[in-house]
């Protein structure tokens, strides 16, 4: 009896485990028996590795063979774990030398063939095997990027299992991966300056980006609300190295990273259609969720084009990921946990008709409770959690004859950096990066504004005619304005403004205090 082990990582979520690969080659009736919390892909595991080791000219072992992954209650899935555990039982069967393989943690997914395939998750599985202690990886050679990325790792990319198997005897030297510089984003950055008119709404997403706050767009078709939501990524700052590692991490999950560019250093922008399901949004599927659009949106925009097209389900699930910054998906496999925090951006018609500022003859057909009704889809409570909320009036033919552009990109991202770099040092010492992310009640109580300026706000309050939650995005909004104007704290212009930001009914809505 010979019993041989090797090391791999299983993946819950975002959360990577070190699982001990044990084989059992052990005198019977020829099976393969795999004991293992699995799904049904790792269920397979046996025919891949079977046909894997024979076409690399090893010898299939004729004998009981019992294969367990440790610790057993783990979830596990995926074809992650063929090439460790074709690499324990060749050890088991005294076809590759003993203890060779107890420093280093594999990965990898066996073709027939022999070859080694890239897998999903390898950079959130090297970071948590790092964490663990471990420091020594094979990983397949199309996922050597991603898992260079940890600078003090010592990475093994291989291309086929033979090539492993003769490193490992000596009969070859280890195998090598040449360094590939990132190949250069070819996407096409869309400018700011290609939207005419619209100056309420192109300082609306200027806001947008300078705090992180949501936004909601409404206006009739063509009226550019998805040409400005297009543009709103550019504005933001370049992810800082840790962020750039997590956005990757979760892309890395959902096997979406191109080839070539092994790290994301730019904010994400996630558009999905609205006729995408709730576990396309939140994350979801068989066994181990996978993520959903609002954790391929961390750190970046998420665009909610026809926002009351989408599900009520899907639309009421967005509401806890935009106050923690997290969703939590539970499944009878598995609970998986995934980063959501995003600038969630909504764009709405202002009826079902859509036919809203066309010509006469053409107009719009519905009637109020119809209009009511359709942008009442967008339930109360998330649009609680919206901080600005702007309508687009259609564009006059006079401004379009006029050629005028308006300002460009990198001009008020200047604007929008800068702003930025104010917060940041005000928010120094806490846990949040932008002013959106600031709890209303810490805003209040550790950046209080001035009473007299305020007024307005605690009598409409008293009337109800705000609510506490809407009071503490209109002062964080101030608070982004003041950053904007280069100012110590927010006066009455960026209080009147904010509060026109929020509600949508312009500065005529709330009286200057006497």
């Amino acid at each position: 009896m010979a019993i041989a082990r090797s090391w791999s990582v299983a993946l819950v979520g975002m959360d990577a485990h070190l699982v001990e690969v044990e084989v059992d080659v052990a005198t019977g009736l020829p099976r393969f028996i795999l004991t293992a919390l699995s799904d049904r892909v790792l269920r397979h595991v046996e025919h891949r590795v079977h046909s894997a080791v024979t076409n690399s000219g090893e010898q299939w072992p004729a004998r009981k063979i019992t294969v367990g992954l440790l610790p057993a209650t783990v979830p596990k899935a995926g074809s992650r774990f063929d090439l460790p555990i074709a690499l324990a039982l060749l050890i088991a069967a005294q076809a590759l030398p003993a203890g060779d393989l107890d420093e280093w943690v594999v990965l990898g997914e066996l073709s027939l063939t022999g070859a080694v395939k890239d897998v999903t998750g390898v950079l959130p599985s090297v970071v948590g095997a790092y964490r663990a202690g471990r420091r020594k990886f094979i990983v397949p050679r199309a996922n050597y990027g991603e898992a260079r990325l940890i600078a003090d790792a010592e990475i093994v990319g291989v291309g086929s299992l033979a090539e492993v198997c003769e490193w490992l005897r000596g009969e070859a030297p280890r195998p090598t991966t040449p360094e590939v510089e990132a190949v250069p984003s070819d996407d096409e950055v869309p400018d700011l300056a290609d939207v005419v008119g619209q100056p309420a709404a192109r300082r609306a997403i200027e806001v947008a980006a300078a705090g992180g706050h949501h936004l909601f767009m409404k206006g009739s078709p063509g009226v550019g609300k998805t040409m400005l939501a297009e543009r709103l990524p550019a504005l933001l700052p370049d992810l800082t190295t840790d962020e750039a590692m997590e956005v990757t991490a979760i892309h890395s999950v959902a096997g979406l990273l191109k080839p070539g560019r092994p790290l994301i250093t730019r904010p994400p922008f996630c558009a999905p259609h609205h006729s995408a399901s709730t576990p396309a949004i939140v994350g979801g599927g068989s066994g181990i969720a996978a993520p959903g659009a609002i954790s391929l949106a961390h750190r970046g925009v998420l665009f909610l084009d026809e926002a009351p097209e989408f599900g009520p389900r899907s639309l009421d699930a967005l509401r806890q990921p935009l106050e923690s910054g997290e969703v939590t998906i539970q499944r009878s496999a598995a609970v998986a946990k995934y980063p959501s925090r995003f600038l969630l951006v909504l764009a709405a018609n202002p009826c079902p008709c859509s036919a809203g500022g066309r010509e006469p003859g053409q107009g719009c057909i519905c009637s109020s409770p119809v209009r009511s009704r359709y942008l009442g889809r967008i339930s109360g409570p998330l649009l609680d959690r919206i901080d600005i909320t702007i309508t687009l009036e259609s564009v006059s033919r006079a401004v379009l004859e006029s050629g005028v552009r308006g300002e460009a990109t990198a001009v008020v991202r200047e604007r929008v950096l800068a702003a930025r770099e104010r917060a940041g040092h005000r928010l120094s010492d806490t846990p949040w990066a932008t002013v959106g992310e600031v709890p209303g009640p810490v805003v209040r109580r550790r950046w209080a504004v001035p009473r007299e300026t305020t007024r307005p706000l605690y009598r409409a309050l008293d009337r109800g005619n705000l609510s506490t939650r809407a009071l503490d995005r209109i002062l964080k909004i101030a608070w982004t304005l003041a950053d904007l104007a280069d100012l110590s704290r927010p006066g009455i212009d960026e209080v009147q403004e904010a509060h026109a930001l929020r509600t949508g009914y312009g500065v005529a809505a709330l009286p200057r205090p006497a």
